[in-house]
């Protein structure tokens, strides 16, 4: 027997964020980034909420170390809020559900509420039981996963995505399709997954390279956020694969954005799962048929399952291109040395890694340190 829930009450559509008016607690704790103070983009929360009912925690970095999450959880049980607001892309919410879920235990806070608010569209973060925090020590992201981590309300408005610098676009964007693909082809994955990936999949296809080159198309970038949520919805079901179990170490290694590392990876990792590296016409893998279906509801399917699936490939590196991304690893800057000394840490990181659990083929050490060489290179 399989179950499917959404724990997550989710605020969409213009003027979402009028939902914070209901807040009634005297005690308010925002976890945000310096950027968000400084830019005054904090005001859109606290527009909504009473004069001296919030504190702003804005010790926010990309990839939140163990450190700066041991920081908030001091302040959170110091104040004892009512309700803790993550406000920012997926280093501010997954920094806020550390905080929020070691609080909650540590301090004795089981009804502070969890209200997420994101401000890219690419982690899905503000809808999943998912976190990533950083040992800068060991230079590892450590996946989190617990229900508990799941925010109790999510606010998507478009609005705030829409300063978004170009790059962080293309990063975001070329998540939110790595979850989406991810998720669709999961060993895990089942009907109300797959609806929701599909859609995801299909939306950023259409709608990514709109977004990127006109930050005033208001309906794109609408689009790219809920795409967000739903890839998030998904994967928080489906577990991910070797793609992300790859990008956790590389993240860690090479400090290369995460986004942008998936992306370098999607289209070798698309090849392997699809495993179509003997010809027979008739008989494919679930994955690669997975694959050729997205190409078929994006518009350019092909006469086969082999045509969609080299299609799908083929129209990822194209938006890269259109995107203005790096076509390999090398091209985000990690020296070739640097890559020849972590390249193992990397594979048996990635190996350790739970995504990889749910990956649809098998994998090697092999097989991820051949994927790595072509993602170096960019090889097509």
């Amino acid at each position: 027997m399989e179950e499917f829930g959404i724990k997550t009450s989710i605020h969409f559509g213009k003027n979402a964020l009028e939902y914070l008016k209901k807040l009634q607690g005297a005690g308010i704790f925002i976890v945000t980034d310096p950027f968000m103070v400084e830019s005054g983009l904090v005001e859109n929360i606290t527009r909504y909420l009473k004069a001296g009912s919030y504190t702003i925690f804005s010790n926010v970095v990309p990839d939140p170390p163990l450190e700066l999450v041991i920081e908030g959880v001091k302040e959170v049980i110091k104040q004892k809020p009512d309700t803790l607001i993550a406000l920012g892309g997926g280093s501010a919410i997954d920094e806020a559900k550390a905080i929020m879920h070691f609080s909650r235990q540590i301090g004795n806070l089981p009804d502070m509420e969890f209200i997420a608010v994101p401000t890219t569209s690419g982690t899905g973060s503000e809808v999943t039981s998912f976190a990533v925090i950083t040992d800068r020590e060991k230079g590892i992201k450590y996946p989190l996963v617990d229900s508990s981590l799941l925010p109790d309300t999510a606010i998507l408005d478009a609005s705030l995505v829409k300063s978004v610098p170009k790059s962080v676009v293309a990063d975001t964007g070329m998540d939110v399709l790595t979850h989406a693909l991810e998720a669709y082809v999961s060993t895990k994955a089942n009907a109300f997954t797959d609806a929701l990936a599909e859609k995801a999949a299909v939306t950023v296809l259409r709608y990514l390279v709109r977004s990127y080159t006109n930050p005033e198309d208001a309906r794109a970038r609408e689009e790219m956020h809920n795409a967000s949520c739903m890839a998030g919805l998904a994967f928080d079901k489906t577990s991910l694969g070797v793609n992300h179990a790859i990008a956790h170490n590389i993240g860690g290694k090479f400090k290369v954005p995460h986004g942008r590392t998936n992306a370098v990876l999607l289209p070798y990792v698309v090849e392997f799962n699809a495993d179509m590296t003997e010809f027979n016409p008739r008989e494919y893998t679930p994955a690669a048929e997975k694959y050729a279906a997205i190409a078929q509801l994006a518009g350019f399917g092909g006469g086969n399952v082999r045509a969609g699936v080299k299609n799908l490939i083929r129209e990822i590196r194209k938006m890269q291109e259109q995107l203005k991304m790096p076509a390999g690893l090398k091209d985000c800057g990690v020296l070739p040395e640097e890559y020849q000394k972590q390249k193992d840490a990397v594979a048996q990181g990635a190996l350790s890694d739970a995504c990889i659990r749910t990956n649809p083929r098998k994998v090697s050490r092999e097989d991820i340190l051949e994927i790595l060489k072509r993602a170096y290179q960019g090889m097509r």
